[in-house]
C-alpha cells in the first residue's frame, strides 16, 4: 500500500481548515563561526508565538545532502515522494503563466542572461530586469523561426521565460544549458535518447538565434535553457486527500505546481497584502490554503543577508493576520533552505513549525535552526508534513483494528 493509498482509505470529512505558508529558500546559515542564520537574526515575536503554542522541527527536502530545486522542494510539502514524481523546470513555468500544454509540447524555463564579448555568462540573471524589459526581449525572441516544430515563446517574470516546442518526435530528456557560474560560456544541449537529441539540436539552434537576436540589448543578450519537461501524469490533490484546495501564489513556477496537483489557482494580486487579502476574502470556500511567499529565497540567492532578515521580518509581521481567521492547522515552512552565504539552495533542513490544538508542547520558544533542531518535530521528511497536516486537522481515521 502505498502512502497516498493508506491517505484515501483513512481520510474523513469535517470542518477544519489547514493553511500552508511556505517560505522559499526559508533556511539560511550564519556568515560566521558561531554567528546566527537569517532567520536567527530576523526579529520573529509572532513565529516565536507560533512555536511557543504549537510544535516544531526540520524537514528535509529529498533526502539528506541533495539540494532541491523548487519543484521537487514544493511537491514534498504537498505530500508527493519527490523522488518519484520527478517534475521539469519547464511545465510548471508553463503552466504557471496558464500556457495551453498539448501532447506533442516540450516546455522549458529560459533566463536571459549577460554575455561578455567571448560570450561568457557575466550575469545568470542579466540584473533581473524589469517586466517591460523582458516582453520587449521575448519579442524579439518570436522572430526565431526552427524547422519541424512550432515555437512559442511566453514572458514570465525578470530574467524568466518560457519556451514551447511543438512537434512530433520530440524527448525532454535533455540537460540544462546554464552552467550554474559565471566565466564561462552556456553548455551546449544534448538529448540522451534520439527524440531528446533532436529536441536538444532544435535547443542549440534557437540559442544561437537568439545570441544575434539580442546582439544590442545588453544587458539580456543571452539565454540559458532548463528544465525541459513534458506534462506528467500525477493524482491531484483532491483525489488524495479529498480536500478543496486553495494556491495563493505571486510568481507564475508557483502557481504552476499548484496547477500541476489540481489547486485552484486564484488572482491573489502581486503583493503579500494582497495574499493575505484574498485568503480572507475566500475563506469560506475553501478547507486548504497553500501561500506561498518568494522573498526569501530571491534574497538569498543574491547573497543579500540583511535583506533576507527584513524579507522574514515582513513575513512574521503578517502571520497575526492569517492567524485572526483561526485555522485549525497553520504550517510555517519552507521548500528548502537558500543561505545568502552560499547564493544558491543548499541541502540544509527547513525550520517549520505547526500550530494546532492537537499539538503536543515541546520547549521551543524561538524560530529558528538551531531551536526547531531541538523541537518535538525532529527532522523528518518533508513528504509527511501533510500526514501530519491531515491528522491534527483530525481528517484522519485509525488505521488498523
Amino acid at each position: 500500500m502505498t502512502t497516498h493509498e493508506l491517505i484515501r482509505e483513512l481520510r474523513e470529512p469535517a470542518d477544519s481548515k489547514i493553511v500552508l505558508v511556505v517560505a522559499d529558500g526559508l533556511g539560511g546559515l550564519p556568515l560566521e563561526p558561531d554567528g546566527l542564520t537569517e532567520l536567527e537574526t530576523a526579529r520573529t515575536p509572532h513565529l516565536d508565538a507560533c512555536v511557543r503554542e504549537g510544535t516544531c522541527g526540520l524537514s528535509i527536502p529529498v533526502l539528506p545532502g541533495i539540494a532541491p530545486g523548487s519543484g521537487p522542494g514544493h511537491l514534498a510539502l504537498f505530500g508527493y515522494d519527490p523522488l518519484q514524481y520527478r517534475i521539469g523546470r519547464g511545465i510548471l513555468e508553463a503552466l504557471g503563466i496558464n500556457f495551453p500544454i498539448g501532447p506533442h509540447d516540450v516546455a522549458i524555463r529560459g533566463n536571459f542572461c549577460t554575455l561578455d564579448s567571448q560570450g561568457r555568462i557575466v550575469d545568470r540573471r542579466a540584473g533581473r530586469p524589469t517586466q517591460e524589459q523582458n516582453v520587449a526581449a521575448v519579442e524579439r525572441l518570436r522572430r526565431i523561426r526552427l524547422n519541424d516544430v512550432e515555437l512559442f515563446v511566453e514572458p514570465v517574470r525578470e530574467h524568466r521565460f518560457v519556451l514551447v516546442l511543438r512537434g512530433e518526435g520530440l524527448g525532454d530528456q535533455v540537460n540544462d544549458t546554464d552552467p550554474q557560474a559565471t566565466g564561462v560560456p552556456p553548455l551546449p544541449a544534448q538529448g540522451h535518447d534520439p527524440a531528446s537529441q533532436k529536441t536538444a539540436q532544435l535547443l542549440n539552434q534557437f540559442t544561437a538565434a537568439a545570441v544575434e537576436i539580442l546582439a544590442e540589448c545588453a544587458p539580456l543578450n543571452g539565454v540559458t535553457l532548463r528544465g525541459a519537461a513534458r506534462r506528467p501524469d500525477i493524482p491531484s490533490f483532491a483525489d488524495i486527500y479529498g480536500l478543496r484546495a486553495a494556491a495563493l501564489a505571486v510568481y507564475p513556477m508557483y502557481k504552476g505546481l499548484a496547477r500541476l496537483v489540481g489547486m485552484d489557482v486564484l488572482d491573489a494580486g502581486t503583493s503579500l497584502q494582497s495574499q493575505i487579502d484574498t485568503l480572507h476574502r475566500v475563506w469560506n470556500d475553501y478547507d486548504f490554503f497553500f501561500l506561498h511567499y518568494k522573498y526569501t529565497d530571491s534574497t538569498g540567492e543574491d547573497g543579500h543577508f540583511a535583506a533576507k532578515v527584513q524579507m522574514i521580518e515582513q513575513l512574521d509581521a503578517a502571520i497575526p493576520a492569517i492567524r485572526a481567521l483561526k485555522p485549525d492547522v497553520l504550517i510555517v515552512t519552507g521548500d528548502h533552505s537558500t543561505p545568502s552565504k552560499l547564493r544558491s539552495h543548499s541541502w540544509h533542513p527547513v525550520p517549520t513549525v505547526l500550530v494546532a490544538s492537537t499539538c503536543r508542547p515541546d520547549k521551543v520558544t524561538e524560530f529558528g535552526e538551531r531551536a526547531c533542531l531541538q523541537g518535538g518535530l525532529g527532522q523528518f521528511p518533508a513528504q509527511y508534513l501533510m500526514l501530519l497536516a491531515m491528522a491534527h486537522a483530525r481528517r484522519l481515521g485509525k488505521y488498523g483494528a
